[in-house]
């Protein structure tokens, strides 16, 4: 809940300049080396399109509701996140589990309104500080997965699904998963994409790494095998460090 409409218009602005110039994050970028997508407040979603018009940056929103429409005040659809020109919708953050209670059972039924709108969900997974101190990360993250993917056609999960580890007690922490950590939550993540919906997915399959994320760590936590990007939160909402972060994330 950051950025609103005439902040993140000048944010648009100031990425805009950045992304035109000739050196630096701004041209891998524009040469297709790096995916940048935006995920702004809804209400901020349409001057960041206008700002960015005719950028290679891809627009998404933060989350939706499960149904298309109807008597439901104050919610926002898929279909018409899709009609601003959105292609990503984030699904199950940490925070909308855990601060407003959405349930595994929840998170399917909005991954589903969002294939079905033609936009591309990035299922977010991850455990507690508590689940992790009593070593029960790989059943957390086992019990997520296992509530979405084998209702997903394999294509679909090559193709037009992502997924984001994002360990709840590194959110806004300033704390940090060690590159092993990072690198074995991912690499659990794939083995259980392979053993739902085949090798070939899994193998297809982006996962990203969402927790503190800065330009001095993202360059050692993308290297790692199974690490395809980042799910940015906080050092998004400023060019420079989320520039950085695209800096350091280009697969050596």
């Amino acid at each position: 809940m950051n950025l609103a409409p005439a902040a993140a218009k000048a944010f648009g602005e100031e990425l805009r300049t950045v992304l035109m110039g000739e050196e630096g994050a701004g041209r891998r970028v524009r040469a297709g080396q790096i995916e940048l997508a935006l995920m702004p407040p809804f209400v901020s979603i349409a001057p960041v399109r206008q700002a960015l018009e005719g950028m290679p940056v891809t627009l998404g929103a933060q989350n939706c509701h499960e149904e298309p429409q109807g008597a439901f005040t104050g919610e926002i659809g898929a279909p018409m996140l899709a009609e601003m020109g959105c292609h990503y919708v984030i699904i199950g953050h940490s925070e909308r589990r855990h601060i407003f209670g959405e349930t595994d059972e929840l998170v399917m039924k909005k991954i589903k309104a969002v294939k079905d709108s033609g936009m591309v969900p990035i299922l977010c997974v991850g455990e507690l500080l508590e689940e992790r101190e009593g070593n029960r990360t790989l059943a957390v993250l086992e019990r997520q997965i296992r509530a979405v993917l084998p209702q997903m056609a394999p294509e679909d999960v090559r193709d037009h699904f992502v997924v984001a580890y994002e360990p709840v007690w590194a959110i806004g922490t300033g704390k940090v998963a060690s590159e092993d950590d990072a690198q074995e939550a991912c690499r659990f993540i794939r083995e259980l994409a392979a053993t739902c919906c085949g090798a070939e997915a899994a193998e297809a399959l982006r996962i990203l790494y969402g927790g503190s994320v800065k330009p001095e760590n993202a360059a050692g936590l993308v290297a790692q095998q199974d690490v395809d990007g980042f799910l940015v939160g906080g050092a998004s909402i400023k060019v420079a460090s989320l520039m950085g972060i695209v800096a350091a994330s280009v697969k050596k």
